[in-house]
C-alpha cells in the first residue's frame, strides 16, 4: 500500500494534526452516498487543537447510528454494562460546552454527566441524513434537528469515514473518525439499554 493512500494518511494524522492537514485529506476523499451510512459506527476524535478535543471520550461517547435518511442518532454513549444509549442533542448545551471545554475535562465533570445522563436519553432519531454541498463537493451529511450543526462525511474506505462537525460561529470544524461496527439492522432495532431506559422519550 502506498504511503499516500487515504488510510495511511489518516493513520499519520491521528498522531496529531493541524486543521489544514485534516481539511486537505478531507478534500481529497471521495463523497459518501446516503445508503453507505446506514448502520452503527464507532467514533473517535481526531485531534487538531479544536476546543472540543479530548472532551467526548471521557464522557463516554461511543459513536453514531444511522437507520435511514430520516432516522439518525447523532450521539450514542456507553451506558455501562456493555449497553448503549442515545442522547438528545437538544438537551446538551453545545455552545456552552465549546466555550467552557477546558474546564470540563475533569473526572468530576465526567462523573456528574453520568449522573444526569438518564435525563438526556432519547429513543427518537434526532437528526436527518441529506446530500449537502460542503467544501465544493456534494456528500452525505447529518443535519441535527435542534442545533445549527452539520456533520459532513467523506469515505476513507468502505468501513471508515472522516467527519467534520460544522457549527455556526465555531471557526475550523471539529474532526472525528467513524468506523463501521456490527449492528442488527432489523427495523426499529435499538440497543436494549436504550429501549429500556428511554421508553416514551
Amino acid at each position: 500500500m502506498e504511503l499516500t493512500a487515504p488510510v495511511e494518511r489518516l493513520r499519520a494524522l491521528r498522531r496529531g494534526a493541524t486543521p489544514d492537514e485534516v481539511l486537505a485529506l478531507f478534500d481529497d476523499l471521495p463523497p459518501v452516498e446516503l445508503a453507505d451510512l446506514v448502520g452503527a459506527w464507532r467514533g473517535a476524535e481526531l485531534s487538531t487543537g479544536h476546543r472540543l478535543d479530548g472532551l467526548l471520550g471521557p464522557f463516554g461517547w461511543h459513536g453514531k447510528r444511522f437507520e435511514g435518511p430520516d432516522a439518525a442518532h447523532p450521539l450514542i454513549f456507553d451506558a455501562g454494562g456493555g449497553g448503549l444509549v442515545a442522547i438528545n442533542p437538544a438537551l446538551v448545551p453545545l455552545g456552552l460546552a465549546v466555550r467552557l471545554a477546558p474546564l470540563l475535562r475533569t473526572p468530576l465533570v465526567a462523573a456528574a454527566f453520568r449522573l444526569v445522563r438518564p435525563l438526556l436519553r432519547t429513543r427518537r432519531p434526532r437528526a436527518r441524513l441529506r446530500m449537502v454541498r460542503y467544501r465544493g463537493v456534494v456528500s452525505a451529511t447529518m443535519c441535527y434537528d435542534a442545533l445549527p450543526v452539520h456533520d459532513a462525511f467523506r469515505a476513507v474506505d468502505a468501513d471508515t469515514l472522516l467527519g467534520l462537525m460544522d457549527m455556526r460561529g465555531d471557526g475550523p470544524p471539529f474532526a472525528f473518525v467513524l468506523h463501521r461496527e456490527a449492528w442488527d439492522r432489523s427495523p426499529n432495532r435499538c440497543p436494549p439499554s436504550t429501549v429500556r431506559a428511554s421508553r416514551g422519550r
